[in-house]
């Protein structure tokens, strides 16, 4: 790096700082910043100049640990890519400016010293949009998982009675997830009746059909009664139309009868205590 871009950048970090903050705070989108406090944006802006910063010495382990810490606080704050590249943009344009300023940029030297910071910021943004988009595939990753756990939950309602409320569309990947719950959760819990309840299932062609079949009668082969409930008139009829067979399951169109009809088959009632 040319020795008088590095005594810059290593001498001026605080007016850095306050520069490239501004310049961000007049362009960049105001959703990205208003979305955290003020002394949350400083404290986030402080660590990308240190970061950058940081990049000069030699010692590359130092970058890359910010680099990670860094990718990761902004991907929690929801500050796209665009913006992060956005940032070192404008941190080049605060530095050229303070060089400006403090006359060390000439006609003689403006070619060298920008070359120069192209030629040390390109690598940098390479690697940050490389950290950037695993932080960011990771995270995605981790939530998907833990959606897919929500996605298919084995409630316990009453001893040996269990329900599984499906919620939205079902596909082949949250089918795996609905088989394993069950069989899990049956087990685990020592249910006795589980009722699938589909009310929330805006639609029911083969494909969903097959996948509840199988989860159903997965559980039957564990040694679990398995009810289907939530069968609106429309998905009654879509059933019907496409032939779908339901005859070895038993069904009903509401939770409450599901519930009623399990608590039967457990040889117990709901009574009322009269005071």
């Amino acid at each position: 790096m040319n020795q008088i871009v590095f005594t810059f950048i290593t001498h001026s970090r605080d007016y850095m700082l306050e520069e490239w903050m501004n310049l961000m705070k007049e362009n960049a989108d105001e959703r990205l910043i208003n979305v955290v406090s003020n002394e949350m944006f400083v404290q986030t802006s402080a660590e990308f100049i240190d970061m950058i910063i940081s990049n000069t010495r030699r010692n590359n382990e130092e970058f890359a640990s910010k680099l990670s810490d860094f990718a990761e606080k902004v991907v929690r704050l929801g500050w796209p890519l665009s913006f992060i590249i956005e940032g070192l943009h404008k941190f080049t344009l605060v530095v050229i400016n303070g060089m400006v300023m403090k006359e060390q940029v000439t006609k003689d030297n403006q070619m060298e010293i920008i070359y120069d910071l192209d030629k040390w910021t390109s690598p940098m943004k390479q690697e940050i949009i490389s950290i950037y988009t695993q932080t960011w595939e990771r995270t995605v990753s981790l939530q998907k998982m833990a959606l897919q756990e929500l996605s298919a939950p084995l409630i316990p309602v009453i001893e040996g009675i269990t329900i599984m409320p499906l919620i939205g569309t079902i596909d082949t990947e949250r089918a795996k997830q609905i088989m394993e719950n069950l069989l899990t959760g049956v087990v685990k819990q020592r249910s006795e009746v589980v009722l699938i309840d589909i009310t929330g299932v805006p639609v029911v062609d083969t494909m969903v059909a097959h996948h509840i079949i199988q989860a159903a009668e997965a559980v039957r082969l564990v040694g679990a009664k398995c009810m289907i409930c939530g069968i609106r008139p429309e998905i009654a009829q879509t059933i019907v139309s496409l032939g779908i067979n339901l005859n070895e399951i038993v069904t009903k169109n509401s939770l409450k009868k599901g519930i009623d009809a399990a608590l039967d088959w457990t040889n117990r009632k709901i009574t009322k205590v009269e005071e």
